[in-house]
Formats: structure tokens, sequence, C-alpha cells
């Protein structure tokens, strides 16, 4: 059976590059960075070289990456840690309806610590106004939180403009740029962003390990106690063979960035307006333009996404529903239904995210094998009968 592997928003395959240079970290070079010995420095100079190449990536500076387990908890650091240096300041923190758990969770449970949340909503594509926050930043205002790219549909989001109004209003900036590092150029200085979350598993990388971009002259504190490892910041041992995989990924996708964008937007678009094409009642979500380079996001009226996706697993296309930490939890996803879409539309949603690895023939195995899934699942659909008849006249 053809397998095509079509979810790499959730993660990618890890690079040979990226696990050759791992490989010795794993094996002769396992001393502990603290250690005051030349094992210990081994793997101490690997870490600060993995820093300045994490840091290339984005514009910034080595001194300003922090290294963690993942994109996860790089947002939660940056909410609770900004929120909690800046307490006396303020207790006002702003972020989008669209945000990732990792954003939204932690964004609750300072609500319930005391802090005031506004959350700011999203046009039909997915797309926050920047002057919408611009109107809800108050003196009290500490922290504006908004993505750089949604993984579920795809958009890329203002992010220089909301970081000019930012810089000029004072308030600190933070973006989960998870979905976006590694695949769409970002420079830190240009977006004027303070902190960037990052995940190495997006952009050809290991799992486990992530980092978090803190602007120099930025107080934030650990929610972590027990060390002194990353200043501080982020106290445990690190993981020093994943984090020099992520600074060779990291090195990687800068080289090859132009080049990538250059092969996944045109299987991108040949997907999207195949299915387009091929399928009625279907909804493209997301911005038709302003989307990552290999994302395909859409809603089939009628069924069931989940349903959509065993039939396609049993012919060997690996897709998904949402994101990957909500996609098991069978509820519309808050990102479509924060563009407007009905919670029966967003139950049909199928995201298709393009890899390195994938052919202009994957993509027309996806244009074979999906229509007669979705003309399968709709002669067993209620919904799609009663649509028939009404659509009749009957």
């Amino acid at each position: 059976m053809r397998k095509v592997y079509l979810d790499n928003a959730a993660t990618t395959p890890i690079h040979p590059e990226v696990l050759k240079v791992m490989l010795p970290y794993l094996k002769e070079i396992y001393g502990n960075p603290l250690s005051l010995h030349d094992f210990g420095e081994e793997a101490k100079k690997g870490i600060e070289k993995a820093r300045s190449q994490v840091a290339n990536l984005i514009g910034a500076s080595p001194e300003e990456i922090i290294f963690t387990s993942s994109g996860t908890e790089s947002n939660n650091l940056a909410l609770k840690g900004i929120a909690q240096a800046n307490s006396k300041k303020g207790n006002h923190i702003i972020v989008s309806q669209i945000e990732h758990f990792s954003v939204l969770y932690p964004a609750k449970a300072l609500e319930k610590a005391g802090f005031e949340v506004t959350y700011i909503p999203v046009d039909q594509y997915g797309l926050v106004d920047p002057t919408d926050i611009e109107k809800k930043i108050k003196k009290e205002t500490i922290l504006i939180s908004v993505m750089f790219a949604n993984g579920e549909i795809g958009t890329i989001e203002p992010i220089k403009e909301i970081g000019k109004i930012a810089r000029e209003k004072g308030v600190c900036f933070h973006t989960d740029a998870v979905q976006a590092a590694g695949i769409i150029p970002i420079d830190v200085n240009e977006t004027q962003v303070d902190l960037l979350s990052l995940s190495s598993h997006q952009f050809y990388g290991p799992k486990g390990v992530g980092a978090l971009f803190v602007r120099k002259g930025i107080r934030i504190l650990p929610f972590i106690e027990g060390g002194i490892q990353e200043d501080g910041k982020r106290p445990g041992t690190e993981n020093v063979a994943g984090i020099v995989g992520l600074g060779r990924a990291a090195e990687l996708a800068r080289q090859e960035l132009p080049e990538r964008i250059t092969y996944l937007a045109p299987l991108r678009d040949k997907l999207i307006e195949g299915l387009l094409g091929k399928i009625d009642r279907i909804i493209l979500t997301g911005h038709p333009t302003k989307r990552l380079p290999g994302h395909v996001s859409i809603c089939i009226e009628f069924i069931e996404g989940e349903s959509m996706l065993m039939f396609l697993n049993m012919e060997g296309i690996a897709a998904s529903s949402g994101s990957a930490c909500t996609s098991r939890a069978l509820k519309a996803s808050h990102v479509l239904l924060a563009t407007g879409i009905s919670h029966e539309t967003a139950h049909g949603s199928l995201v298709f995210s393009i890899g390195m690895k994938n052919t202009k023939e994957d993509i027309d195995y996806v244009l074979e094998v999906l229509p007669p899934i979705v003309e399968r699942l709709r002669k067993m659909s209620p919904l799609y009968a009663k649509y028939l008849k009404v659509k009749g006249g009957i």
C-alpha cells in the first residue's frame, strides 16, 4: 500500500543531518554540562553552539535563547514568567481567541490567580485586527500574546503590525511561533517581538526540545525551581542531544528556507485547487494567501473529519482534523468556531500539512482517494440526505 504522510504540522520526520550530529551526544559525549571536567565541557560546547544556531534562525542573540522541553513549556514560561515578574506593574493580559491551548490554558490559570485576560476575536480567515488589540491596551496591560501562524487553519498573523503597537505602548509582546519558526522567515527585531516560542520537531528536529527567545532586558521568572541551568530561568539537566539536534535543524532551516517554501507552496496550491474542484460543499478555512506554504485546511459538509481520517488511513494517507493536541477530543475546534464556522461544519475539518518528503504524486493520490471517501460517507449521512431533500424541493 502507498504511504503518504501529510501531518507535518503535528510533527516532521527527523532530518538525517540532524540525527547525525545528535548520535555522538547519545554515545561518546555523555557528560553533564554543569560538570567541571572535559566530559562536561564538551557537552556544554554543544549546547552553546546550538544556542547560536537557534538565535541565527530568528535574528536574535545567543544569550537571548532559553532551551525548554517543548513549545508548550516555552508558552507556559512566557505567560507565567512575564505575569509573575510584572504583577506589581499591572495585571492585564491580551491574547487572541485562536491561540494554542498551551497559551489559552495558562491564561485561564492566570485569570484564576487574579489577572484580567482579554480575548481578541478574529475575522473569517482567522486574522487578528491589530487595531482591536490597540483599543484594548490600558495602563495595567503587561503582556500581549498572539501566535505567528495557526496550525489548524494555516493563517499567518500580522505580527509586525502588532509588534509596532506593543512597542509604542510599552507592552511586552509574545508570539507562539511553533508553527512558523523554521517554516517561514522570522526576524524578532523586524517584528519587534519580545518573546518567541519554537519547537524542534516542527522543522525536522527531534521531539522533546524547544526554545524561548527572551529579548535582553525583559525580566521573566521561572516556574520550575531547583537549578541554575539556562541562567536560572529553566532549571533541570539539559537534554543535550536534543538541543544539539534543534541547533542543527535550525541551521538547516535557515539555509534552506527559500528552497523549502518554493517547493511546498505549489504542492499546497495544487491540493487546494484539486479539492475545491472535485468535492462540492467544501470550505477552504484560513486565509487564501496569507497562509503557511505547506498548509491546506478544509471543512467538508455533512460528514465528520474523524470518519474521513479513518478511511484515509486505510488508504495509507496520514492527515489530521484540527491540531494534534485536540484531534482526539472529538470536539469542534475553537479555532474554526472563532472564524464563524458552525459546529456542524467544523466537525468536518481536515488538515493536510505538506512536508519536504512529499511529491506531486502524493497530492494526486489524495485527490484520487478522498472524493470517493466523501461520496461513500455522505451516502450514510442523514444530514446529507436532508440537504438533498431540501435542495430537490421535496
